[in-house]
């Protein structure tokens, strides 16, 4: 079953870090800013610091829909964020990650750890294999994403990825991009899974 809904809510992964450079959290705050003015609902970690409550906060601000999606051991930790439209507490991890692509039309990725990253390639992952059929878009920050696309693009070199797979993302390096690289993000099928295996 594919993983996309309908309307427009967009699942951002990114940082929770309060000691990156707060450009990061300008642009988290400007992506939820942009992002509630055009009617889109945001979908993301149910954190209030760093980038993610920055996020919340720029598209509560504007007057945008907020939801978020947190394990419960956050939750317990205090770590959501409390003025959301909607926090909704899981019991783990993996069902975090499962919630929020599945209420996502679009998925961003904003820069961040670990956590973000297992995302963004999970998300990379279900898209090829025709799991997950919406627009995938990194916002490269100061090139924040030029080592992981430089891998991405040797995985390809190699022919670990089919050719055709360089289109499962979107690339922009300002957040005043990202509503203009979904809309023009190439569509994506499930028939596409006949080249998940690169041959």
């Amino acid at each position: 079953m594919a993983l996309t809904t309908p309307g427009q809510s967009a699942c951002v992964y990114c940082a929770s870090s309060q000691a990156c450079d707060a450009l990061y959290h300008d642009v988290a705050h400007r992506l939820g800013g942009l992002l509630a003015k055009a009617g889109w609902t945001v979908v993301y970690g149910g954190g209030r610091s760093g980038s993610m409550g920055a996020l919340a906060e720029g598209a509560l601000a504007a007057g945008g829909r907020v939801v978020g999606i947190i394990p419960r051991f956050m939750q317990d930790l205090e770590w959501g964020h409390e003025e959301l439209s909607e926090l909704h507490v899981v019991e783990d991890m993996r069902t975090r990650k499962h919630e929020m692509l599945t209420r996502a039309s679009a998925v961003i990725a904003l820069a961040g750890g670990t956590g973000t990253l297992e995302e963004l390639l999970e998300a990379m992952t279900l898209k090829r294999l025709g799991l997950f059929l919406g627009p995938i878009v990194l916002v490269n920050t100061q090139g924040y994403y030029d080592p992981l696309l430089a891998q991405l693009s040797a995985a390809i070199d190699g022919r670990f990825m089919d050719d055709r797979h360089g289109g499962l993302w979107s690339v922009v390096t300002e957040p005043d991009a990202v509503l203009h690289a979904i809309e023009t993000a190439p569509e994506w099928s499930p028939a596409n899974r006949n080249f998940a295996v690169a041959r």
